[in-house]
């Protein structure tokens, strides 16, 4: 993004990855212990699930508690009745309204934004108002996997299919300096083990190209190789994801807090400027007068 010298707030955008997305807590963690406050969110597919929870009060150890069950048979329900995919989001829209309620959006502590993509238009669908669990359904049913979530007469799938790393999103909220977290910052994808896996593999091929372009829009990207581990289920490996997160970002930190420092200095400066001119005192303007009157001209 183009840098905004006098912005300081802090905007991180959560990016999709299936159940390797317990990586975003460590991301978060590292935040809390280095108390950097975040400004601004936004989530796609479970980067949107992390996100609403962070966004509405749960700490990164009580989403951490969350994660655990953030594998694919806790949070599918099979339908055959559902058209466009062989499961629904309803285990999904049960465990956000158990945990936060029918909140709303525009509700959240922290300013939130949500993408999905119009499978009909293919448009990118943001949501910084409604139903929190509608929104998080909508961003996280994978096309031809998840059936499409209906809002508004718009049918909505992954928002990962138009900005899976949704930066945009936090730029238009506000956000004065980027971090955008990758969970598929690699150039290889795993021997798929399954029909979930071909699939997933394929949509992250179409993906990887323009979100790649589109990180370059960030002022701070985290880009993570997580291919030895699962789309489907981590269960026994919370705390590594975790880690693998957590570091990445512990490193970054610093960096985010120079951007903060400079950031914060250039607007001190600025306002100086507009609240006290910086003018050359009038008795310095008279003795340089004075001396220029007695320099006599040869």
């Amino acid at each position: 993004m183009k840098w905004n010298p006098f912005n300081t707030s802090v905007g991180v955008a959560l990016g999709g990855g299936a159940a390797r997305g317990i990586a975003h807590i460590g991301i978060l963690k590292a935040f809390e212990e280095e108390r950097v406050s975040i400004s601004y969110l936004s989530g796609t597919s479970i980067g949107a699930l992390v996100a609403a929870y962070y966004a509405f009060g749960k700490s990164s150890e009580e989403i951490f508690h969350v994660g655990r069950l953030l594998n694919f048979k806790q949070i599918a329900s099979f339908s055959l009745m559902q058209m466009g995919g062989f499961f629904t989001t309803d285990a999904i829209r049960e465990m956000i309204l158990r945990d936060l309620g029918d909140v709303q959006i525009q509700d959240s502590l922290i300013p939130l934004a949500i993408c999905a993509t119009d499978i009909e238009s293919g448009e990118q669908v943001v949501f910084e108002k409604g139903s929190v669990a509608d929104a998080v359904c909508a961003s996280v049913a994978v096309p031809g996997i998840f059936s499409p979530v209906e809002i508004d007469g718009r049918m909505l799938v992954d928002g990962g299919l138009i900005e899976n790393v949704p930066i945009s999103l936090v730029e238009r909220l506000g956000a004065g300096i980027v971090v955008g977290v990758d969970l598929n910052g690699i150039k290889r994808y795993p021997a798929p083990s399954g029909m979930l896996d071909v699939v997933g593999n394929a949509i992250d091929i179409c993906m990887d190209l323009k979100t790649r372009d589109q990180l370059k829009k960030a002022d701070i990207v985290v880009s993570l190789d997580l291919t030895k581990y699962s789309r489907t289920d981590n269960t026994d490996r919370v705390e590594q994801l975790v880690l693998e997160g957590y570091r990445p970002m512990k490193d970054k930190i610093n960096k985010l807090l120079w951007f903060k420092r400079a950031n914060a200095i250039r607007y001190v400066i600025k306002l100086l400027k507009e609240i006290v001119p910086l003018k050359v005192p009038e008795f310095i303007k008279g003795k340089v007068r004075k001396k220029r009157s007695n320099i006599k001209v040869k």
